[in-house]
């Protein structure tokens, strides 16, 4: 007689994410897969993969780069895309600002909310009902109110207050035409069970989640990365006046826009030593890293209704 091994939590929240990336198949004719070659949306793709293989993917991978992404991570998107053998769409910030339709306060500034623009853009241009992402609850107060299913209207906006009941995991991913879903398979997830699955199905990541040697300045109380290469050769996140530059062994927990995305000090060098670190870490993810997330108490929520992942 056989016995039957019981599922563990990790084979629950695949079983729902494979779910959930089915019924985006089922339910919409245009969906498209939100891919910056970070960890969550590395884990998506694995999750695709389990979903839809031998097939291809009934949706294309589309990644809006704000044009100061890391180059580790870019090369990565890159990587990682051909080996699957799917179609990456990418839209830049930069070509928003060449349009006009993005203009900067300042050439320094920030450009991760801007990318709502761009993704707004791309998704008239192709004509996208639904874009799915790898937000999680566990990252931000604005994203733990958010449905598996997240409707937006035809101007791209999130109204927290008209959002539809998803009772019994039955997902409705319907919209009028200009409308679009943006639907979050790994919701339920946590950064724990993020590690913990790339550990289980033993993932490839951009070297820069691993801990390594950086140059940074310790600036608003934040580790700050400094003279980092873009892809174009240019260095970016100058040290001001009398700022100290610290060669320091960081790791990120989170991978955005350079300008805004700061590293953990860290020796976790392998991905068994991430999930230890991550289990006795009293911070959360985007509370350590994100300098975007810091400027207020409500700055993703306001971001996330202007249309903003």
């Amino acid at each position: 007689m056989t016995t039957k091994q019981p599922l563990s939590h990790l084979d629950w929240l695949e079983a729902e994410a494979i779910h959930i990336l089915r019924e985006v198949a089922g339910q919409c004719a245009n969906p498209v897969l939100l891919f910056s070659g970070g960890k969550d949306s590395l884990c998506i793709l694995r999750l695709a993969e389990k979903a839809f293989r031998p097939g291809r993917f009934p949706f294309p991978l589309l990644h809006i780069d704000t044009g100061h992404n890391y180059l580790e991570v870019v090369n990565f998107r890159d990587q990682r895309a051909a080996e699957l053998g799917e179609r990456l769409i990418v839209r830049s910030v930069e070509d928003s600002m060449k349009r006009g339709t993005v203009v900067l306060k300042s050439a320094d500034e920030p450009r991760n909310k801007h990318q709502s623009v761009t993704l707004l853009e791309a998704i008239e241009e192709f004509g996208f009902d639904c874009c799915i992402g790898g937000a999680r609850r566990d990252e931000e107060k604005a994203r733990a109110k958010e449905r598996i299913m997240s409707f937006r209207d035809e101007f791209g906006q999130w109204d927290p207050k008209n959002q539809r009941p998803e009772l019994w995991n039955l997902y409705n991913a319907r919209v009028h035409k200009g409308e679009n879903i943006r639907a979050f398979p790994i919701s339920n997830w946590t950064e724990m069970d993020v590690w913990q699955y790339i550990e289980r199905e033993k993932l490839e990541l951009p070297s820069i989640y691993f801990a390594h040697q950086r140059d940074i300045v310790m600036r608003q109380g934040s580790i700050f990365p400094v003279n980092v290469p873009l892809s174009n050769g240019e260095l970016i996140n100058q040290p001001k006046g009398s700022e100290e530059v610290i060669n320091m062994q960081v790791r990120f927990r989170t991978v955005g826009d350079i300008t805004c995305t700061a590293p953990v000090i860290s020796d976790a060098d392998n991905v068994s030593k991430i999930v230890l670190e991550t289990a006795t870490t009293t911070i959360t993810e985007r509370g350590a890293t994100r300098l975007d997330d810091q400027t207020s108490e409500a700055s993703m929520e306001q971001r996330k209704k202007e249309g903003y992942f």
